[in-house]
């Protein structure tokens, strides 16, 4: 628990205002004394009482010449005593008129309050963190559900925030600490190696169940992590195939910029999209030729290397220029993403889709998706998009069991804590109980890390930096 000596904060925890309702939320021992000078009286807890919020007029400059108390605004107020509140600590919420000068004036009200400063970014989370109402893994999977962009991060997150992973660590780890009881146990009696033998065979039959799991938790293709990131795709090609101009149709606006002269594009453009559900992120890259403008060559080369790096690429051609280029030697390398071939300006031609893979490698060729599309009149884009909606779907593996391993940060945890089982269960340690326990301790410490219970403080700061004031 916290100290009773730390500073009590306040901060507009709604969305920016002009609004019809604004939230200003204070957390802190002096929550209470905020409430009396607002409102005059402390309503019941946990129930919304309408009151008239009074303080100050004038610029507080001119305080000491004698300001009148005036009323501000009719708000609802809430009162949340600690330790049964969402910080752990006594708070409070107004809930007042959206606009600017309301907002500003019980700000300022707060703020001449003694022992009242406005919260830092993430504040209140961290101290509901640090009170023990949220672990590690639910702070991450709130921090996730507020910059969930599509229906499937949202999904991730919020069972990431009900602790669906900090409640199967903490499981793990009362289950960890009761075989580390029993090898405690067996080297209280050193001489009794029947009671030895009993005591340890559970812990070490607990210990590779645990292993078990909790590997299989971490055979999901990193889906978690995927799906918090979102698909990459690169749009890519020769020059003046028509990259820009598909960019904008799958974004529906003029993300990036079109023209008929060649090497417009010289920078990757990032472009991200909800598509059906799932984060996508689309790259449009500058037109792959030989060129001696070091400027291009630069957008040549980055083009190359982001396509080499993306979980899928559209290989754009101009169905009006004869043989379609060959694929950069990035493209067709083993463990390069697939390929998918787009047509474009159809409307132009009457032949079909060239799929003339002399040009290619076997890998590159084999399994090559063709479109012949026209990004002028919207011709065969909606097979294109339903085409990448079902490549998202089958990305994020939707249809098994959500992600749990979210972030790297997880998996690190995780994989330190299964091999540390591992070793605990390996033979050529058999009848050292002293290297068992210590094992089993390693890998209750690595859970430990991941909800947040030890070791955490060099990345707390990384974490709560990202939230916004005011959560």
């Amino acid at each position: 628990m916290m100290s009773s000596e730390r500073n009590t904060i306040f901060a507009l925890s709604s969305g920016r205002p002009p609004a019809a309702i604004a939230v200003v939320r204070v957390s802190g021992p002096r929550a209470r004394d905020a409430v009396l000078a607002l409102a005059g009286r402390l309503p019941q807890p946990r129930q919304a009482t309408l009151v008239r919020l009074k303080g100050r007029s004038g610029d507080r400059t001119d305080l000491a010449a004698g300001s009148a108390i005036e009323a501000i605004d009719d708000a609802v107020v809430l009162w949340f005593p600690g330790p049964r509140s969402e910080t752990g600590e006594d708070t409070a919420e107004f809930q007042v008129h959206g606009g600017y000068a309301v907002i500003a004036a019980v700000l300022s009200a707060l703020g001449e309050i003694e022992g009242l400063r406005p919260a830092g970014p993430g504040e209140f989370t961290r101290r509901a963190f640090e009170n023990g109402k949220l672990d590690l893994t639910r702070v991450e999977g709130l921090a996730d559900l507020i910059a969930a962009e599509t229906e499937a991060q949202r999904r991730q997150a919020f069972r990431q925030l009900k602790g669906m992973l900090g409640d199967r660590a903490e499981l793990w780890r009362r289950r960890l600490t009761e075989a580390l009881a029993l090898v405690e146990a067996s080297i209280d009696f050193p001489e009794e190696d029947v009671v030895s033998e009993r005591l340890i065979e559970p812990a070490l039959a607990t210990a590779a169940d645990l292993d078990r799991e909790i590997r299989g938790l971490l055979a999901d293709s990193r889906r978690g992590e995927q799906l918090r990131e979102g698909l990459t795709v690169a749009v890519a090609g020769p020059v003046n195939a028509g990259k820009s101009s598909i960019v904008n149709r799958l974004a529906k606006r003029p993300a990036a910029i079109v023209s008929p002269y060649a090497g417009t594009t010289r920078d990757i453009i990032e472009v991200h999209l909800d598509l059906a559900g799932f984060p996508v992120t689309v790259l449009d890259t500058a037109g792959v030729r030989d060129t001696t403008d070091p400027v291009e060559e630069e957008g040549v080369r980055r083009a190359r290397a982001r396509a080499g790096a993306a979980d899928l690429v559209l290989w754009v051609t101009d169905a009006t220029v004869g043989d379609p280029a060959p694929l950069p030697s990035e493209l067709t390398k083993p463990g390069a993403p697939p390929i998918w071939l787009l047509s474009n300006k159809s409307d132009l031609v009457g032949r079909k889709c060239p799929e003339d893979a002399s040009e290619r490698s076997a890998e590159a060729s084999a399994g090559l998706k063709c479109f012949r599309i026209s990004a002028l009149t919207g011709a065969s884009f909606d097979d294109l998009e339903d085409g990448l909606a079902d490549f998202a779907k089958r990305f994020f593996s939707v249809g098994t069991e959500l992600g749990l391993v979210t972030r790297e940060r997880h998996r690190g945890a995780l994989v330190e804590c299964a091999d540390a089982l591992r070793r605990a269960c390996q033979e050529g340690v058999a009848g050292r109980e002293d290297i068992i326990a210590e094992e089993l301790r390693l890998a209750a410490r690595a859970l430990g890390r991941l909800v947040g219970r030890v070791d955490v403080e060099d990345v707390l700061d990384v974490i709560f930096r990202d939230f916004c004031i005011g959560k």
